[in-house]
């Protein structure tokens, strides 16, 4: 089967398309998961003229298969571990905190990075648009939407290019709206659904989270 998306831009574009009814609302912001995340987010943000910026979560990869996620942490100390891939793989506990302590160093680095000197926008009574590049698992958004609940969040919306069926199923309870432009029953990877899957850079979140900031300022004049 032929990619859905020609890049994660164009991914963005189309899903924007799924969320027209959050436009121009000034209680609406848009939180993208870095890194991959932050190129779509970007172009739900200016369609939608909501401010941008980075939800900052860290997957916690399978030792010897990172891509498979058995949790995932974020900042503020937030943690979800998948018992279901922890407990068929028997990973050991002191795998499981070597991974958390090695993530959490890479939380920090990333916060500083990416933000800079701005302040994270405040979402206390907001409607939050959680964006991804893709969702496989799961986990990386679980703690995502954790970290919101606790901040009072009026509401959350997933938002994403393409997501397998049965995570649709898993996570709609967690939210308030789930919204996948595709859920192929064939899903094996996020990269599979994107002609172009190229590596989004520190450097490219840096400038688009720095353009966010600007439509921000728009949005709140």
């Amino acid at each position: 089967m032929n990619a859905r998306f020609k890049n994660r831009r164009d991914a963005g574009r189309i899903l924007a398309g799924k969320l027209s009814k959050y436009a121009n609302h000034p209680d609406v912001v848009v939180l993208a998961l870095p890194r991959g995340g932050v190129p779509v987010g970007h172009e739900v943000a200016k369609s939608l003229n909501a401010p941008l910026d980075v939800m900052l979560v860290r997957k916690l990869g399978v030792p010897g298969n990172e891509e498979l996620a058995m949790g995932a942490i974020a900042s503020g100390g937030f943690r979800f571990l998948n018992r279901t891939v922890i407990e068929s793989l028997r990973i050991p506990p002191e795998s499981i905190e070597e991974s958390e302590r090695r993530e959490r160093l890479e939380l920090m680095r990333r916060e500083a990075l990416y933000r800079g000197n701005r302040p994270p926008i405040g979402i206390d009574g907001k409607t939050v648009v959680l964006v991804d590049d893709g969702i496989a698992t799961g986990s990386t958004m679980r703690v995502a939407i954790q970290m919101l609940r606790s901040q009072k969040a009026a509401r959350i919306v997933v938002a994403t290019p393409a997501a397998p069926p049965s995570v649709v199923w898993e996570m709609q309870p967690l939210v308030d709206e789930f919204i996948a432009v595709i859920q192929p029953g064939d899903f094996l990877g996020v990269g599979q659904w994107y002609d172009d899957f190229t590596q989004t850079d520190d450097d490219t979140v840096y400038e688009l989270l720095r353009s966010g900031s600007k439509i921000r300022h728009h949005a709140n004049a």
